[in-house]
């Protein structure tokens, strides 16, 4: 099993997404910023981590916004979203992984179009609907493979 965390900022009516790069897709793909825990590593400390690292922006993990599991393959994964606080005001585009393409505040009416991987958005817009039993989202397929880059354990 894959461990993964993501973190949810939101701020003036908008989310915090990264559009990664990934070696079998051609475009990148828009997600929440986040990625696999390490060992060693409590999830909460991941999505820090990984947030600092994909945005350069420094967050207080707030709690638990929900959790998603899906399966590619034989590959089970297992990611939770927490509710995060952005220190600080802009993105400035500084990260520390090559394969983020861009960081954005997306407006919440244009979610929906940027994340195309539904084992993502799914969860995520009920999440923003406030639709409070939607706390766990399980998919049998994720519909899509991601290639992780080399390093990626």
């Amino acid at each position: 099993m894959i461990h993964l965390a993501t973190g949810l900022a939101v701020r003036d009516g908008s989310v915090l997404l990264v559009a990664s790069r990934y070696a079998n897709h051609p475009q990148p793909l828009w997600n929440l910023p986040g990625g696999r825990q390490q060992p060693g590593e409590l999830l909460e400390e991941t999505v820090a981590r990984e947030l600092l690292e994909e945005t350069g922006l420094r967050a207080e993990v707030l709690g638990l916004a929900y959790v998603s599991e899906s399966y590619a393959g034989d590959e089970h994964f297992l990611n939770a979203t927490f509710v995060v606080n952005i220190r600080g005001c802009g993105v400035d585009g500084r990260t520390e992984r090559d394969h983020v393409a861009a960081v954005e505040w997306v407006p919440f009416e244009q979610i929906a179009h940027r994340i195309v991987v539904a084992v993502v958005r799914e969860p995520l817009l009920a999440y923003l609907r406030d639709e409070a039993p939607r706390r766990y989202a399980g998919f049998h397929d994720a519909g899509i493979t991601i290639e992780w880059p080399d390093g990626c354990e």
